[in-house]
């Protein structure tokens, strides 16, 4: 096979896939794959978020599958050349299922597949209107007495959820709520977003006034309708409040701000949610079929119960609650944490001369912003890859395409360069006393976040103020809170008029407790985080996030969270699972995940 082109050696693989697929030869297909294969299913075939790692993991899928995926038409996709490096032949393709049609990466190794990831992009007969397809608009025409677009609109804000049910509620109107009611208001599925806060973007808007995004702008991209191309790399908070509330109307998006879900009940033999709102002082009662808690992965607020908390003299907040520093000026602040609210939440502090401490419980890994954006995400999100020709959805794809499962050998020589490009900063931060780690594996910050969603801070400033010593350090555990200040285990008391708790989140399972009760929030179990057995992320391996976009235990609830990032790339396949659902397309679901941790 030396003799002939990538491309043709790539659609030699698929074309020999496809004729054992179609054949229901379950051993031909398998034996096309490597000993060491990872196949990754975003919901063509498998209904669910799902790594096959090994050959006998893709036998037991496609034994159990299949028969009622009906996969075709494997062929390279048009305009994409597949490309050879380092004896690895990467190669785009499209596909079909007997619903869907699908997109997809594989990487070939020695004519075997190596990695394969299939993807849904659509369901045939319930394609988007995009594109060719967009709606006309207009009324072309005559008639007597026709609606206006705004009398439509209008019409379905006073009707739904009082006259006319929507099949899916969004718990959280956040950046993922919006996302995700973006992407199924365009495949047609009725949707109403309960968010408590007064306007979309207000949980941006209340935070702290320092707070910008630490993720560049190619990274951050809604669904439909991307940054412009002067919007600032790393937008500040408000700016993005303001674009989540235009992109909300936009959309044309059901969005009930000021009310807040006060309970939520699941009758199985209905199929059928009760979810008791509270809008803006008035009770509503909706009837979804589907139940998506967006609230987010850090949105829970982890405020740790340290004794004598409650006779601190002074004010005392989660980093959540936050106001920012103007109130603190001359003051004496103490910020328990290390990670990127600690950090940014510090330095807003000092700027506003206040005399501020920070307390480093445990080692943090540190990676520059300027150094991260080159070396981790210059291939695929700056400006640099979409001047070669590289597009969002190709980033997200090719992110996607490499598994969990040996994702940290891909990242720890990035790290690994990154730790000696800044080699001068990581020693000024050590002789400062900071506590310094690269994960536990050395594959920084990507996995850290997978894992834990904890434990690292982007610098965008902060760690000089660290190693200058004007942001004051201290190192240990808190033994106890006092009337003055916090005391640590060394016996050191910092006297505090303000202690900020950056403290972390919990899982997003906490939420389901709140809502509908703590047995479903033990039947569904912990969100987040791959079973790496790693701190804060045990086994067993999952090698995927825990109950994240994909179907739980719990029937008919959902968990839609994560970085704009994520937000965007896996609202689609959680849209397209609840567009089939209200449909009545089967979706036979493989692999349901298994619970282990509680929360």
């Amino acid at each position: 096979m030396l003799d002939i082109t990538p491309s043709a050696q790539a659609q030699s693989v698929l074309s020999s896939l496809d004729d054992a697929l179609a054949a229901n030869d379950i051993d031909a297909a398998v034996g096309l794959f490597t000993e060491d294969c990872y196949w990754r299913d975003l919901i063509s075939f498998t209904w669910n978020i799902r790594t096959m790692e090994g050959p006998d993991a893709v036998r037991d899928m496609l034994g159990a599958q299949l028969s009622t995926t009906k996969p075709s038409n494997w062929t390279l996709a048009a305009g994409e050349d597949a490309t050879e490096e380092g004896g690895v032949i990467t190669a785009w393709f499209n596909f079909e299922t007997g619903v869907a049609r699908g997109y997809g990466l594989v990487r070939l190794r020695d004519g075997r597949i190596w990695t394969l990831l299939t993807t849904m992009t659509e369901l045939k007969g319930h394609e988007e209107p995009l594109g060719f397809e967009r709606p006309l608009g207009a009324k072309h025409g005559a008639g007597k007495h026709r609606p206006t677009w705004k009398e439509e609109r209008e019409e379905e804000q006073r009707t739904l959820g009082y006259e006319t049910q929507p099949y899916t509620v969004i718990i959280g109107g956040g950046q993922g709520g919006i996302a995700l009611g973006a992407r199924l208001r365009q495949l047609g599925v009725p949707t109403i977003i309960i968010e408590k806060n007064d306007r979309p973007g207000d949980s941006w808007r209340n935070r702290y006034k320092s707070l910008c995004l630490h993720d560049p702008v190619w990274y951050d991209h809604l669904p439909y309708l991307p940054f412009p191309p002067n919007w600032p790399v790393f937008a500040p908070k408000d700016k993005i409040g303001d674009w989540l509330e235009m992109y909300t109307k936009i959309m044309e998006l059901n969005y009930w701000s000021r009310s807040q879900a006060t309970s939520a009940r699941y009758d199985a033999a209905s199929g059928e949610w009760t979810v008791v709102v509270d809008r803006d002082g008035e009770e509503v009662v909706l009837r979804p079929k589907q139940l998506v808690l967006a609230t987010g992965m850090s949105g829970k607020a982890n405020l740790p119960d340290f004794p004598g908390m409650d006779r601190f003299k002074g004010d005392q907040h989660h980093s959540s609650q936050h106001p920012g520093p103007d109130a603190y000026q001359g003051k004496k602040a103490v910020v328990i944490g290390s990670n990127n609210s600690a950090h940014d939440i510090c330095a807003a502090l000092w700027e506003n001369d206040a005399d501020v401490t920070m307390v480093q419980r445990s080692s943090t890994h540190i990676v520059k912003s300027d150094t991260l954006m080159d070396i981790g995400l210059g291939a695929l999100y700056s400006e640099e890859a979409v001047q070669n020709g590289m597009t969002t959805q190709k980033a997200d794809l090719i992110f996607a395409s490499i598994p969990y499962a040996i994702m940290a050998d891909f990242q720890r020589p990035l790290y690994e360069q990154m730790a000696k490009q800044d080699a001068d900063f990581y020693a000024g931060l050590e002789k400062a006393g900071f506590l310094l780690d690269w994960g536990a594996d050395g594959s920084g910050l990507f996995m850290k976040y997978l894992r834990r969603g904890s434990g690292y801070y982007i610098d965008v400033g902060a760690s000089q103020l660290v190693i200058d010593g004007k942001i004051k350090l201290k190192t240990g555990q808190v033994s106890e809170i006092t009337e003055t200040g916090v005391k640590l285990d060394d016996g050191t008391e910092l006297p505090a008029d303000v202690i900020v708790y950056a403290t972390g989140y919990g899982s997003m399972n906490g939420w389901a407790a709140d809502l509908i009760s703590q047995e479903v929030a033990d039947k569904v179990g912990k969100c987040w985080g791959l079973g790496s057995d790693t701190p804060k992320d045990p086994g067993p391996w999952e090698g995927e996030q825990r109950n994240m976009w994909k179907p739980t235990q719990q029937e008919a609830l959902w968990f839609h969270g994560g970085n704009l990032h994520q937000s965007r790339h896996y609202s689609q396949f959680l849209a397209l699972q609840l567009k089939a659902r209200m449909e009545g397309i089967p979706t036979p679901v493989y692999g349901l995940q298994e619970v282990h941790h509680l929360g």
